[in-house]
């Protein structure tokens, strides 16, 4: 039998952590953990530079455990992130959903953002539906 090949940590700090998939994804697992002003957005800088890095188009993003976004987070997410992430190529995002109603509204905030962009979400209660449906989507961006 064929040894499964394991996520590596890309980048890690209090907002979360990306491990670089080897089925062709990144995958963010946001923290539990108080960040501070700048943690998520360098978490977010990074996701960008693994996509480019590795010409992927597909993010698993975990919010399970993740405190919910400032406005000023929110705000920079969906006005400054999102269209740098769309040139860089990225078109797929699969969230595991958190129970936070608090994250789930400030996570629908940056979603409905993505009108006239090439960019699809899907949200999901379990990890496993997210892979599924993430996998299904192509690796690298359509040109």
């Amino acid at each position: 039998m064929k040894p499964v090949a394991q996520s590596k940590i890309y980048f890690s700090n209090r907002a979360g952590k990306l491990l670089e998939n080897p089925a062709g994804y990144l995958e963010a697992l946001w923290s539990a953990t108080a960040r501070q002003e700048g943690d998520a957005q360098a978490l977010f800088m990074h996701m960008l530079h693994a996509l480019r890095r590795y010409n992927w188009s597909r993010i698993l993003i975990n919010q399970v455990g993740m405190l919910p976004f400032s406005p000023s987070e929110q705000q920079w997410v969906a006005q400054e992130w999102l269209p740098l992430a769309v040139q860089a190529g990225y078109r797929h995002g699969a969230i595991v959903v958190s129970p936070n109603v608090m994250v789930r509204l400030a996570t629908a905030y940056v979603t409905t953002h993505v009108q006239g962009l090439p960019l699809l979400y899907r949200s999901f209660e379990t990890k496993e539906e997210a892979t599924e449906w993430l996998l299904r989507q192509p690796m690298s961006p359509q040109k």
